[in-house]
């Protein structure tokens, strides 16, 4: 019987590579998946990595995810991500809501919703300006 739940971090070690994403071992007992549209880093078969339970599907099957579920602290760990690579940068990103989602993924290993969402929360925090050029430090 599985005594896990939603949000729960887990030990993953890939098995395999699939269409959709990586099959992986889940505490070394249960069956799981990591969806390729999810991944921002690169991974490969017989890595271990730590994630989080997703989703536990009726077939006892799970869907897991390297960044940890749950709203609040996504955001939080994109918002420093952001100010870390602004620090990085004297204070300014050439990013902006209108950059290719690639642009994004590409500098800050984040999904374009979760960088926009990231940066509204900088900007209400007053932490950031948001220009046509991209966002720098208040």
């Amino acid at each position: 019987m599985m005594d896990l739940k939603v949000g729960d971090k887990v030990d993953l070690i890939v098995v395999r590579n699939t269409a959709i994403g990586f099959t992986v071992l889940v505490n070394e007992e249960f069956e799981g998946m990591l969806y390729k549209n999810e991944l921002y880093q690169k991974i490969e078969e017989g890595q271990k990595l730590v994630g989080f339970i997703k989703k536990i599907r009726d077939d006892e099957k799970l869907d897991v995810s390297l960044q940890a579920v749950g709203f609040k602290h996504t955001i939080v760990k994109n918002e420093i991500a952001i100010l870390n690579a602004l620090r990085k940068n004297d204070g300014f990103l050439a990013l902006h809501d209108k950059s290719s989602p690639d642009e994004i993924k590409y500098q800050l290993g984040m999904s374009k919703k979760a960088f926009k969402s990231a940066i509204g929360g900088l900007f209400r925090q007053k932490l950031i300006i948001i220009s046509e050029e991209g966002i720098k430090f208040v």
